[in-house]
């Protein structure tokens, strides 16, 4: 009868702890990082390049889920016409990525293409973008069919419906939101504000918390960005570092 007893607590024991790892888990979900972007815009381009590779690189990427909205600054007109800040070739190009995004739905292999069409842009070599497919070894075909097609210019509505939406309005580009809170100037700190918003185990890319922790007290006192408050204030300091509309 006592072993029954014992047997019956163990069991109970596990399923509590279960229970618990469960409800962590739960808690511990990735960070989600949105990058509001418009493809031909140095900052954005270099935004890419510089900055947001790294999370495939330095392994944050496993707490991260991230978005890539390549629309921007671009308006729409009478009859869904979209005008781009840098003209007809970024609307392509934002047309493209979306194509990319779309038919790759696969994160490593959408921003594999994305980053490096970016990397041309940095080096201006953008019209060199269909290079992108052979370097990677993708078929051409499914991007090449969406783009030339109204499936494209679809695409880029639905993500002109979200940038539009956001809340603050963004003001330039590139706009990086983590876990809600635009980083308004200091997106280029982006990681750090995901190790804070991380309820789980930091990852190793996490390390020296001491000194991202400084980072982030000094943005939130110059931004007003906070994930202790909950609230984010548009930012008074001049524009820099980012293509305003």
């Amino acid at each position: 009868m006592a072993t029954r007893l014992a047997i019956a607590a163990l069991l109970l024991l596990a399923s509590a702890s279960s229970t618990a790892a469960a409800a962590g888990e739960e808690v511990a979900g990735k960070v989600a990082v949105a990058l509001y972007y418009e493809s031909l815009c140095p900052y954005s381009a270099r935004f890419v390049v510089n900055h947001l590779a790294k999370v495939f690189v330095d392994g944050l990427l496993e707490v991260v889920d991230l978005t890539l909205v390549p629309y921007g600054n671009a308006g729409i007109h009478p009859g869904g016409v979209i005008s781009c800040q840098h003209g007809p070739y970024e609307c392509l190009l934002n047309t493209v990525e979306a194509c990319a995004i779309d038919a790759w739905p696969d994160l490593d292999v959408h921003f594999s293409f994305i980053y490096c069409v970016e990397d041309l842009v940095v080096k201006r070599q953008y019209k060199d973008w269909e290079s992108c497919f052979q370097k990677l070894g993708l078929d051409p075909e499914p991007v090449t069919q969406c783009y030339n097609s109204e499936h494209g210019h679809k695409l880029e509505l639905e993500y002109a419906n979200q940038t539009n939406a956001l809340e603050p309005p963004h003001r330039y580009v590139p706009w990086v939101v983590v876990d809600g809170q635009p980083l308004l100037e200091d997106y280029e700190n982006f990681e750090a504000y995901t190790c804070k918003a991380y309820k789980g185990t930091p990852p190793k890319a996490c390390e020296g918390l001491g000194r991202l922790q400084m980072a982030l007290e000094t943005a939130e006192a110059r931004n007003g960005v906070s994930y202790n408050s909950g609230v984010s204030k548009l930012a008074t300091a001049e524009d820099g570092g980012r293509e305003q509309q």
